[in-house]
């Protein structure tokens, strides 16, 4: 069995000698843009060249290095019935969960008050929340995108969910298709976007679909840069349709210096850390997936490439 290592890391042998260690009777491969093909039988990969499905013809499958595999569909020559498989959790659902739970921490339970207040030196109470004032959208019912609505439902906010398909979560309403979009977000005040990435769903929070939610919304984004419209959150924070934004993703990572996200005080900006892919556990995942598909055995977590997800 043969396994190249094809994501850009300048030190690759954090990669490669793990995925040696968990897997001893592979031979690992990194790839290398000027050498010859190794014929492959797995690929593990992060937003891989055009060049690895021109030279690697014998590939059985190629393994994701994270949960978003939009940059791995957009390869152009990406083999169409090549299974594609998808990192499943691995440690990064617990983490968007303590993000999305800390974003609306700030906006629900007015942190930034208190802070300001004491800057100044001011002592002062403010009366404790109504989680009913607070209902929360979750868009996306994924794995992470339910974790998400779990954890804020344990919490006793009222928790919403929209996905395409149809969906039966404890303690939460859902909502399913484009004809009960508009519904979910009238019910919405704090609206978190888990999507992936597709045709579908891009462009998703757009004006129209922002001035649709309750007053004084909050707009938490962990999906992709994509799935929103700049120009349209700005002019709906200017309209008073948002209330704030906390964004982790962006159309140009970096975010340029001179973009006007920067210098607007309703927006909370960080750079794509919401879920960090955790090495050990992503690699005993993916090492044992590989395994298992040589040895003839079903696995989970291979992607609908029509859908994107």
């Amino acid at each position: 069995m043969k396994v190249l290592f094809v994501a850009g890391d300048p030190k690759p042998e954090r990669w490669t000698v793990p995925i040696k260690e968990l897997l001893p009777e592979a031979e690992v491969h990194v790839w290398d843009a000027n050498g010859p093909a190794v014929d492959a039988d797995y690929a593990i990969v992060w937003q891989p060249p055009a060049e690895l499905f021109e030279r690697e013809k014998k590939l059985k499958a190629v393994f994701n290095l994270g949960a978003g595999i939009d940059g791995l569909l957009a390869v152009p020559n990406l083999p169409p019935h090549l299974p594609v498989v998808r990192l499943e959790d691995a440690g990064m659902s617990v983490q968007m969960a303590e993000y999305v739970l800390h974003q609306l921490l700030e906006a629900s339970r007015g942190m930034e008050t208190y802070r300001e207040q004491q800057r100044e030196g001011i002592w002062k109470i403010h009366r404790p929340i109504k989680r009913s004032e607070w209902p929360v959208g979750i868009m996306g019912l994924g794995h992470i995108g339910k974790r998400v609505a779990r954890t804020l439902a344990d919490l006793d906010y009222r928790v919403n969910g929209w996905a395409r398909s149809e969906h039966d979560l404890d303690g939460i309403t859902t909502f399913a298709g484009a004809d009960n979009l508009f519904g979910f977000l009238k019910s919405t005040r704090v609206l978190v976007n888990t999507l992936p990435l597709t045709d579908e769903t891009r462009d998703i929070l757009n004006y129209q679909h922002l001035s649709q939610l309750m007053p004084g919304a909050v707009v938490i984004n962990v999906g992709r840069g994509e799935h929103l419209v700049e120009d349209d959150l700005l002019r709906a924070i200017d309209d008073g349709h948002v209330a704030r934004a906390s964004l982790d993703v962006f159309r140009q990572e970096p975010l340029p210096s001179d973009h006007p996200f920067w210098q607007r005080p309703e927006i909370t900006i960080t750079p794509h850390i919401s879920a960090r892919t955790l090495r050990d556990a992503t690699l005993e995942q993916i090492t044992g997936k590989i395994r298992a598909h040589h040895n003839g055995q079903s696995i989970t977590g291979i992607v609908d490439t029509s859908r994107g997800y």
